[in-house]
Order: C-alpha cells, then sequence, then structure tokens
C-alpha cells in the first residue's frame, strides 16, 4: 500500500531568502496596511492644522466642557448627586464614544475606496484601524473630561474601575456594531445615510442623557429600555454614584444586539465588498 502523500504547505520567499508560510505573509501584510491606515486617520483628522492628532482629543474635550458649563447654569440640582458637571459628563461621555465610534466606521468603506483597490489593503484593514484609532481616541477623551471635573469641583461620587470599564466597553461594542451594519448600507443604499441622520437627531434625548431613566412615566420606560444606549449611559452612571441601583441596566443586552448587528454586517461585506468597490 503506497504511502499517503504529505500535505504541501505553502510557503512564500522573502527577502532574506527563507520561506515563510503564506498566511503569515499575509498577517504581517495586514498588521502593515492597519498601521498605515491608522496613521492616515490621523493625518486625515487635522493633519494640516497645527497641533495635527492633538485637535481630535481637544475638539470632543472642549465641546463637552462647554456644554457642561453651559447646562450647569440652567440645572442646578440634577437628579442624582449634588453636581450638574458629573452627572452631565457620566451621560454624554458614553454617548459620545457610542456615536463617534458608529460613525467613523459606517464610512470606512464609502471614504477609502481609492485604498481599497489595493489587492494588500482589505475592507477589515480598514475597520480594525479605525476601532483603534477612535477607540484609543475616545478614552483619552473620557481620561481628560472626568479628571479636569475632579481636579476642579466636588462631585461627591466614587467611581468605580470595574463599571466604568464595563460601560466603555458596552460604549465600544455597540457603536462598532451599529458601525459595521451601516458601513455596509451606507455603501450599498446611499440614501440610507440621509435616514440614517433624520432617525438618529433624536437620539440624544431618547437616551437618558439629561434624565434618569428611573424618572420616566411607566409608559416611555417600556420603550425606552430597547434603546441600548440608556444601558450604556445607565451603566456609567452605576460606576459613578454607588446609592443608584440601576437595576434595568442588562450588559447582556448590549452585547447581544452588538454581536448580533456585527455578525449581519461581516456576512454581507464579505459577500458584496467586492460588489461595493466597484459600484
Amino acid at each position: 500500500m503506497a504511502n499517503a502523500p504529505l500535505p504541501v504547505r505553502r510557503s512564500i520567499g522573502t527577502s532574506d531568502g527563507k520561506l515563510r508560510p503564506v498566511h503569515q505573509h499575509r498577517s504581517f501584510a495586514s498588521l502593515r496596511s492597519i498601521g498605515a491606515l491608522i496613521l492616515r486617520e490621523m493625518s486625515t483628522n487635522n493633519g494640516r492644522v497645527a497641533g495635527g492628532y492633538l485637535w481630535a482629543i481637544a475638539e470632543p474635550v472642549g465641546g463637552i466642557v462647554l456644554l457642561t458649563l453651559i447646562f450647569s447654569l440652567g440645572f442646578r440640582t440634577p437628579p442624582i448627586g449634588q453636581n450638574f458637571a458629573i452627572f452631565y459628563a457620566t451621560g454624554v461621555v458614553p454617548f459620545t464614544m457610542f456615536l463617534a465610534m458608529s460613525s467613523r466606521i459606517s464610512r470606512a468603506i464609502t471614504q477609502s475606496k481609492s485604498l481599497l483597490a489595493y489587492p494588500a489593503v482589505t475592507f477589515m484593514d480598514a475597520l480594525i484601524a479605525r476601532v483603534i484609532f477612535n477607540g484609543v481616541t475616545q478614552v483619552l477623551v473620557a481620561y481628560i473630561v472626568f479628571v479636569g471635573i475632579y481636579a476642579f469641583m466636588e462631585t461627591r461620587t466614587d467611581p468605580q474601575i470595574e463599571g466604568i470599564t464595563l460601560a466603555i466597553l458596552m460604549a465600544f461594542a455597540l457603536g462598532i456594531g451599529v458601525g459595521v451594519m451601516n458601513c455596509f448600507l451606507f455603501a450599498a443604499f446611499p440614501v440610507w445615510e440621509k435616514i440614517w441622520s433624520i432617525l438618529t437627531r433624536p437620539l440624544f434625548l431618547l437616551s437618558c442623557v439629561f434624565f434618569i431613566f428611573d424618572e420616566t412615566p411607566e409608559v416611555m420606560r417600556q420603550y425606552l429600555w430597547f434603546n441600548p444606549v440608556v444601558h450604556v449611559i445607565g451603566q456609567m452612571r452605576k460606576s459613578f454614584y454607588p446609592s443608584y441601583i440601576g437595576d434595568y441596566v442588562s450588559p447582556l443586552y448590549v452585547f447581544a444586539v452588538s454581536l448580533i448587528l456585527i455578525a449581519i454586517g461581516l456576512a454581507m461585506l464579505f459577500r458584496y465588498h467586492r460588489d461595493l468597490l466597484n459600484s
């Protein structure tokens, strides 16, 4: 009985004359592509302005601080706690994290078609690069905002790192899920970008940024609960206010919605990404 042929391991030559497996070569190529795309993100985000990438952090920080000061004048006593600035920040920071992440990822294909035309760059490289870039940026923004408030104000809160980390992960997961799904929809149906912009305008008011879920009428609560952003903000506030129970918060619900959106979005992108790039 003849011996079965040994499996052939595909390799590719390198400049040093050694052979490397094809999958290893592609992994290095993807890492290089992701690194180049991250640098491109940094240069395109205020890259031509003095200060460069710092403005990607300074702009959202400045906007949050300005709105916090304005609303602090009109709302002296927040629904929970004694300091309106920290109450507002615990709502607007996770909301901004979700919105920024989903917005940038959703345009990964439409804004990078010229780069994705090269075989070495894939749409997954573009998605991963935007996740990393925006994730780091939003964490820096949150750190500066919260540290700044604690440095200049008496908040009477007790921030819990574990809970804050969970809230950030929930915001990022939801942002990635919505972003990946919209990445396909924006490229396949350009009109959806306009429709989505209209649909999300009231989201700021429907996500419990200015108020807490527990104080809304029962009729509204039945519908607001299905807004995943409400759970993200609720988790963040639970992590700052020990007396706030927030038993409505369900991280499982947020992660489940996020994973479903990611799975559907990636499936559609893998199936139709070549058609979208050629359209």
